[in-house]
């Protein structure tokens, strides 16, 4: 910041009093820009539906089914070989339980994804609204 005047020849006889405002409203200018720019960006967050925080504690243990889809498509209950026929009874006898039982769908890496699509719009189709996938952990398949 000057302190002086610009007269060439003489001493300044006082100093300057005023405030130079271009860096001022230079700043203000990027950041308005800035503002503008990344205001869309918070307005559209997801949304989502959080559990309350006051929620009673669970009474137990639900049970889990285990669904496992080999690399030929070939679907295993609870380890055990099964049907399609076989296959929406059992879903549809499950999503009637209550509680409702997990499903935790198991799926070999080679299986084609239409094949656990049907699977998973199955077991939709049946009423069932817990379904979960198992995977094993980066470390334990980089040991194999």
């Amino acid at each position: 910041m000057a302190f002086g005047g610009f007269e060439r020849g003489r001493a300044p006889s006082q100093p300057m009093a005023e405030i130079n405002v271009t860096p001022l409203v230079d700043v203000m200018l990027v950041l308005l820009v800035i503002f503008i720019i990344t205001a869309p960006l918070l307005a559209s967050a997801i949304k989502l539906e959080l559990p309350k925080a006051d929620a009673p504690p669970a009474t137990g243990q639900v049970e889990a089914i285990q669904l496992a889809i080999d690399a030929d498509g070939q679907l295993h209950w609870n380890n055990e070989a099964i049907g399609e026929d076989d296959f929406a009874e059992r879903l549809a006898h499950a999503a009637k339980r209550s509680p409702q039982p997990e499903l935790h769908l198991r799926a070999d890496k080679a299986t084609r994804y239409e094949r656990l699509a049907q699977v998973m719009a199955a077991a939709q189709k049946s009423g069932l609204t817990r379904i979960g996938f198992v995977t094993e952990p980066v470390e334990a398949a980089a040991g194999k």
